[in-house]
């Protein structure tokens, strides 16, 4: 996996998170896995197809979830949330596009032509997600909320 790929996500995730959250960030090491990862609990997901293939995903736990989510509803004057409820997921979904936007714009820039799937928030206990011909980057973001790992799997068209 080239890090042409990798850093504009990983810059996005920083930029966005501290923008939005007003919070302090801090970017733990990164790390590859290359079998099945089991998920912190919720995640969003969405796909990269063009030039390069893959994905990227966000995932944490309940309980951040719910805290980034009701954070970045403060930010904008509006309800918090006390569970993972619709808005919650719609939050968390917002969230990976600005982040998944930007880093493709960067990319974008960079002359590489991709498209994007819109995300998709997946929720629940003992989840695990394997690409058996991706190699994954963790990209791992702490918060005071908590945790959330950006799990990167690109690679070139073939």
């Amino acid at each position: 996996m080239r890090v042409e790929y990798i850093n504009p996500f990983v810059e996005s995730a920083y930029n966005i998170l501290t923008e939005v959250l007003k919070e302090e960030v801090q970017r733990g090491d990164l790390y590859l896995k290359n079998a099945a990862m089991p998920m912190l609990g919720v995640a969003a997901i969405i796909g990269l197809a063009g030039d390069v293939e893959g994905r990227v995903l966000f995932d944490m736990t309940k309980e951040t979830g719910v805290k980034v989510a009701s954070a970045m509803l403060s930010s904008m004057d509006m309800e918090p949330v006390s569970e993972l409820n619709e808005m919650a997921r719609a939050t968390l979904t917002e969230l990976a596009n600005m982040i998944t936007g930007q880093a493709v714009t960067k990319l974008h820039n960079l002359g590489f032509k991709f498209d994007l799937t819109p995300p998709a928030i997946f929720t629940g206990d003992n989840m695990s997600v394997s690409d058996a011909n991706f190699e994954a980057l963790i990209v791992p973001m702490e918060l005071p909320m908590g945790k959330i790992e950006i799990n990167v799997a690109v690679r070139e068209r073939a």
